[in-house]
């Protein structure tokens, strides 16, 4: 697929994918007959995955480590482990912040609903 399509289906910019291809978030992504990128299905699921991770706050640095050591082949499986495993838990305090903060809205909330 073109890069437009990829990233009408990614929901990525087509300048972002060219920067992530450009700094090895993304594979060198092959060529058609024109020379035009040629997006393939599993790239969009590789696209999701750097997407939430992004979302969850992934630094873009760790991301591209992340993604050197997945090309780098099976024998770094537990690296990536121990990475997604921190940022999990950096991602659970960020929650466990959010769901604190929410209780304080919802209080102030529930004090203005009762004076009004």
């Amino acid at each position: 697929m073109t890069i437009q399509e990829a990233a009408r289906r990614s929901g990525l910019s087509a300048d972002t994918l060219r920067y992530y291809e450009r700094i090895g978030l993304i594979h060198a992504v092959g060529r058609n007959g024109s020379g035009h990128r040629d997006y393939a299905e599993h790239d969009l699921g590789w696209l999701d995955f750097l997407t939430k991770l992004r979302s969850t706050g992934m630094s873009i640095a760790d991301m591209c480590r992340y993604a050197e050591l997945l090309r780098a082949g099976a024998h770094t499986a537990g690296e990536r482990r121990l990475m997604l495993e921190r940022h999990r838990e950096k991602v659970a305090a960020r929650i466990a912040e959010l769901t604190q903060d929410l209780s304080a809205l919802d209080y102030k909330i529930k004090s203005y609903r009762e004076t009004t």
